[in-house]
């Protein structure tokens, strides 16, 4: 199914606990940081270009998850460097499984998670797979992932069908249109103005790159963000962000079904 890791709380050998040169010298080992965490007083991306990053964006959304967590599960999709694992950890997450296709991701955050004394189940697996989990969680997050995928709509399909119990945190990066129209149902074969509307649902393909990245796939305006949550059987409970929304899985009606990869 997937290269698993579990991240134990465990300490250097010989040593009570991890020193900061120890760590300061294994975070350089592990490569450049995405997620700037403070590892006991060492910082992982300190000169980070947007600055203490996701932190200071996770406090502009951090009110709209429960406080406490208490006998939660929780799955943390693309996780990076663990930053949003740990912080559900904080929160009293019981279970926390982490999964990213890149390996050194993996690394940076279950030696995160060793550092902090935190237990944390990662996987080496991409969100097309999620179906090889045979569990559902209580809350799912999404997040940094929708707009690197060549196919989103099948990702957010298959997370409603295989892992999402209940609560679904999602971000995609944005652009285009901030208005969103009340759409009809149906529309005749002659109908082109709408499609015209600022506030109609679009998804922005981009061939090549964007800031520098050829895997920015898409992005999304808000009223297409919002419209392909729904779609997909996710019922929004708050514009917790920008670009962030909590949402609660609900019977879909036009998901499709895919079996999972065995």
């Amino acid at each position: 199914m997937s290269n698993t890791l579990t991240a134990e709380p465990r300490r250097p050998t010989g040593r009570r606990e991890w020193t900061q040169d120890q760590i300061r010298q294994r975070v350089s080992e592990l490569g450049q940081w995405f997620h700037n965490m403070n590892l006991r007083g060492v910082w992982t991306a300190p000169n980070h270009f947007l600055g203490d990053y996701p932190a200071f964006k996770f406090k502009n959304f951090a009110h709209a998850l429960p406080t406490d967590l208490t006998g939660k599960s929780v799955l943390d999709i693309g996780c990076n460097a663990g930053f949003y694992s740990l912080e559900m950890k904080r929160r009293g997450a019981q279970r926390v499984v982490a999964i990213d296709f890149d390996d050194q991701y993996l690394n940076q955050a279950n030696f995160a998670a060793q550092v902090v004394g935190e237990e944390i189940e990662f996987h080496k697996m991409s969100v097309y797979e999620v179906g090889a989990l045979r569990e559902k969680f209580d809350l799912v997050i999404f997040m940094g992932v929708f707009y690197h995928l060549r196919h989103p709509l099948l990702a957010l399909d298959l997370i409603h069908e295989h892992v999402a119990k209940d609560l679904f945190l999602f971000q995609s990066m944005q652009r285009g249109s901030e208005e969103v129209v009340e759409l009809e149902d149906d529309y005749p074969f002659s109908e082109r103005d709408i499609f015209n509307e600022p506030g109609y649902p679009k998804m922005h393909f981009i061939e090549k790159k964007y800031t520098g990245d050829p895997t920015n796939w898409w992005t999304p305006n808000r009223a297409c963000t919002e419209a392909l949550l729904r779609s997909s059987g996710f019922k929004i409970l708050e514009r917790a962000e920008e670009e962030v929304y909590l949402c609660r899985a609900v019977e879909g009606e036009n998901g499709a079904v895919y079996p999972p990869k065995v």
